[in-house]
């Protein structure tokens, strides 16, 4: 019961910012972003969800920064609550992973843009981002194994999304490794946290309305389905990203091996008799 009050608790928070955000827009227009504008969203992460977590961000990262707070203490402190989200899933408390993960989702956000605000952002400080990343998506999937260690199917379908999600990443980063642009696509980091978050969240609300159910695919089904989801598109994504990469190294090898020859106007006919004598 605890959890299923922190779920609803967490749900009903969630509908309340929606409902502000959605006024507000109404009242005064969108909150445009650079960020937001610059990515455009997606099929599977809005842009009007993105404004409203930047809307909501954006007095607290005044705040963080107000207190002289580094980014790099925020990215760090982000594996906080990312570890004990991963803990709370592998015991299957979902309600409360879905809001240790929200606080860890948002340090990922407020880092870059606490950096840029203070105007030091840095390759140093996107490489320790990178890898703290990686370590909180990690500790999320490791939770959702133990958990369902004892589930075959439900298994196989979060070590697919794990391995999707962390192919998405590595197709970015070789992209940037070979020097060609990091083709854009579908799952990206905050589209995957968005799925886990909201399917941990309505997971407790199934388990107490569906508690008599013996199929344990009715009573996890928000997170079990934001899983499938998780899997088939990020894999899907990953051979599109590789395919890109891949052309886009070709033809940079192409142009490397064929160069074009710089152009040069035509040299003078030079005849016989406008040719000195000792070069004849």
């Amino acid at each position: 019961m605890p959890d299923l009050a922190i779920a609803i608790g967490h749900i009903g928070f969630f509908a309340l910012l929606g409902g502000a955000y959605a006024l507000r827009s109404m009242l005064a227009g969108r909150v445009r972003h650079v960020r937001t504008e610059s990515d455009g969203g997606s099929l599977f992460l809005h842009k009007s969800t993105m404004e409203m977590v930047y809307w909501i961000l954006d007095p607290i990262i005044s705040f963080i920064a107000a207190l002289r707070i580094t980014p790099n203490m925020v990215t760090l402190f982000s594996l906080v609550p990312a570890a004990g989200a991963g803990v709370a899933i592998g015991f299957g408390w979902f309600g409360l992973a879905s809001v240790l993960a929200v606080i860890a989702t948002f340090c990922d956000i407020i880092d870059g843009l606490l950096a840029r605000k203070l105007g030091t952002a840095s390759g140093a400080g996107e490489v320790i981002d990178a890898a703290v990343d990686r370590y909180g998506e990690m500790f999320l999937f490791g939770g959702l194994v133990y958990y369902y260690r004892g589930h075959d199917q439900v298994l196989f379908i979060v070590l697919g999304a794990l391995v999707g999600s962390f192919l998405v990443s590595y197709a970015t980063a070789k992209a940037e490794a070979m020097g060609v642009a990091a083709p854009r696509g579908a799952m990206r980091r905050a589209e995957r946290a968005a799925y886990i978050i909201a399917g941990s969240a309505f997971t407790p609300v199934f388990a107490t309305v569906f508690s008599t159910s013996p199929s344990l695919a009715l009573k996890e089904l928000p997170i079990i389905l934001a899983l499938s989801i998780i899997a088939v598109v990020s894999n899907l994504s990953v051979i599109q990203r590789l395919m890109a990469i891949v052309e886009a190294v070709r033809a940079k090898e192409s142009a490397s091996a064929n160069p074009v020859a710089p152009f040069e106007p035509d040299a003078p006919i030079v005849s016989e008799r406008d040719t000195p004598v000792g070069q004849l």
